[in-house]
């Protein structure tokens, strides 16, 4: 079932809610009292309403096969969650949740267990309650539900801003908790520090590793360029594996078939996106395993280049309309998206690059001169962001004259018709098919 933008965001306020009153629930099981897990002041949970609906966009086509629903939800919340707990973690350089107790855990972000839990509820929600509420929410008068759900969200809004300007506010006392209470007493004067005061004492009390350093984040700043697994080494490999995928596909195209075909997702480059994306999801997800066997490498990356060639396949045709990809003349496929041999390939890559092709492209990163490496950084950001930019306009006014030719142009419109027309975009997309409507 195919779902509105105000369903979805219906949704997304339903699941958060739901998410917070579960959390309490478990909380109040374990502490006996009242905690608000929440990072919001309203009683929402965010990041269960957001999974909530990109399980819905992305993987509803699996809901009739429960068990691969399953593994691309455990996938999907761990890059939610991670990323999420990292956000976080760099805003107040302290530890928010940490699951580090678990026997299998994943930098002590999420669980397996967890993760399990997670992906069967998401399931039931995909399955179950969302014809449910969809029903519920259609009965509803449209003004009035429109007049609501504007209401929520811009209530959301305002608690988002409000938190996010106190907890960053509250960097700076977190060196000096002890007087903390001392700097409430000083800002009760004023009604607005008092609502500091009651954020931040929710806080604390909500998450009490904020009060201890976390011991893992290094004190010493780093002597070469993008020392470990930091944000600049992972533009730098994105960049790289990019190209070499790129390269790859390439060789394999004229050696399976026997032409020259272009394999590139943008229009200036031989770089595939999704390449260089897969390099930085196994780096960010594999490193702390990098030291595994071969055999434990191969069979994470099955799973996870499975379950992410299976989203870019669905965000690529949600966004852009247009299909770059199709196995359903490949035995054991799923939806034509993904299929079994192929994702036998990303494990094979999985463990090359994590064994192989990692420690050697870092210990050259790290060998570029810091300042070097600093300038050379912002250029391929900018260069790569305008890149990625220019090709998804392009892009999507190619879908437009596909669907309707004579549409009338814009000045935008204008520009890409005239450096970008069907014969560039076609020779740089040869695989790329227009999705249509039943």
């Amino acid at each position: 079932m195919t779902y509105s933008l105000s369903q979805l965001a219906w949704f997304f306020l339903l699941y958060s809610l739901l998410g917070w009153c579960v959390s309490v629930s478990v909380c109040a099981a374990k502490k006996h009292a009242f905690v608000n897990p929440g990072f919001l002041n309203l009683p929402l949970s965010p990041i269960y309403g957001i999974g909530a609906v990109l399980a819905t966009v992305l993987l509803a086509e699996l809901a009739d096969r429960p068990v691969f629903f399953i593994l691309g939800s455990c996938v999907l919340f761990t890059v939610l969650i991670v990323a999420t707990g990292v956000v976080l973690e760099r805003l107040l350089h302290r530890r928010w949740w940490d699951f580090s107790h678990h026997r299998f855990h994943l930098y002590g972000y999420v669980s397996l267990p967890l993760l399990l839990v997670l992906g069967v509820v998401a399931w039931v929600c995909v399955r179950f309650l969302n014809p449910l509420f969809a029903l519920v929410l259609g009965d509803l008068p449209p003004l009035l539900s429109r007049i609501l759900l504007l209401v929520c969200l811009g209530l959301v809004g305002i608690d988002l801003v409000l938190s996010l300007s106190i907890t960053v506010g509250m960097r700076v006392r977190l060196r000096r908790i002890s007087q903390l209470t001392q700097d409430f007493q000083e800002l009760s004067s004023l009604f607005g520090h008092a609502i500091t005061r009651r954020i931040q004492a929710r806080m604390l009390h909500a998450y009490p590793n904020l009060e201890r350093p976390d011991s893992r984040s290094p004190s010493v700043q780093p002597t070469v360029f993008a020392q470990g697994c930091s944000l600049t080494k992972l533009i730098w490999l994105f960049v790289i594996a990019a190209l070499l995928g790129d390269i790859i596909e390439t060789l394999f195209c004229r050696a399976t078939m026997g032409i020259w075909m272009s394999r590139s997702s943008l229009i200036y480059g031989p770089f595939s996106v999704v390449w260089g994306l897969g390099a930085v999801m196994f780096t960010a997800l594999l490193y702390r395993y990098k030291d595994k066997s071969e055999g434990y490498l191969l069979l994470a990356g099955t799973v996870v280049g499975g379950v992410y060639e299976y989203v870019c396949s669905v965000f690529t045709e949600l966004v852009f309309g247009t299909v770059f990809w199709d196995y359903s003349h490949i035995p054991f496929n799923l939806a034509g998206r993904v299929n079994l041999l192929y994702c036998f390939f990303w494990g094979v890559a999985a463990a090359m690059w994590m064994k192989l092709i990692y420690p050697r492209l870092s210990n050259l990163i790290e060998r570029i001169p810091r300042k070097v490496g600093r300038v050379v950084t912002v250029v391929l950001v900018v260069f790569m962001c305008c890149n990625i930019l220019i090709s998804a306009l392009a892009l999507g006014r190619y879908q437009q004259r596909q669907v309707n030719p004579d549409a009338p142009g814009t000045v935008i419109s204008d520009f890409l018709d005239e450096h970008y027309p069907d014969a560039r975009m076609e020779r740089i997309y040869p695989n790329a098919k227009l999705v249509t409507e039943p």
